[in-house]
């Protein structure tokens, strides 16, 4: 009598061949295919442009000019020489009154003007800083009897000058309303830049002065 037997080879997979396939199958399509991304790739100038952002605003300080200077030389692979003469360029215009290179600060045709009237008169206010600079060193002197008397002195000045400062602002304010009848004119602000031009020593004066002591101003418009 014949036992039935199983043949070597079956028509059927058994179910963990089935599975074993399915996972491999299935491993391999993971492997080879990569989905799209559903969107066109952007070109290399639009990435550029998104990666710089927008455009930073002018400095309104020296302070941040000096520190976007300082940021600007580490970026830029231009040699020495050639940021310093583009720095004594910009501080030429600058001098000169530029409108591009001025600071917030000092730009318009108001602030021209002003800068004209004080630059046009000679006043007490320009001793502000010597004056400064003298009580500073009476300070570190020997004699207390000098520094009584010195200091007395800076401070009927000091008021002289506060006085002149306040009649300026005014003075300013009141002939730059009548030259500039459309600006909307801050007396105490333009009376303030005012006073802080007349403070500085003429020389140093950023910009530089256009008219001379005594000159008569000219009509900005």
């Amino acid at each position: 009598m014949r036992f039935l037997r199983r043949s070597g080879t079956t028509t059927e997979d058994s179910p963990e061949t089935e599975a074993a396939e399915v996972a491999e199958s299935v491993e391999s399509h993971t492997r080879g295919y990569t989905p799209g991304k559903g969107r066109a790739t952007p070109k290399r100038r639009e990435a550029e442009g998104k990666r710089r952002g927008p455009v930073a605003p002018p400095p309104r300080t020296t302070r941040e000019a000096m520190k976007r200077n300082r940021e600007l030389r580490k970026s830029n692979p231009q040699t020495k020489e050639e940021r310093r003469a583009a720095a004594k360029e910009r501080q030429a215009r600058m001098a000169a009154g530029d409108e591009r290179y001025l600071l917030p600060r000092d730009k318009g045709p108001v602030k021209a003007y002003v800068r004209d009237l004080v630059d046009s008169r000679r006043s007490l206010t320009g001793l502000f800083m010597p004056l400064a600079i003298v009580v500073l060193l009476i300070m570190f002197s020997p004699f207390p009897l000098l520094q009584q008397y010195v200091t007395l002195i800076c401070m009927v000045l000091l008021v002289a000058i506060a006085i002149e400062g306040f009649f300026t602002g005014r003075r300013v304010a009141r002939l730059a309303r009548e030259k500039f009848p459309k600006e909307a004119i801050n007396g105490r602000s333009l009376g303030w830049y005012a006073f802080v031009r007349a403070s500085q020593i003429r020389r140093l004066r950023m910009p530089k002065p256009r008219v001379k002591p005594g000159e008569t101003v000219p009509d900005p418009r």
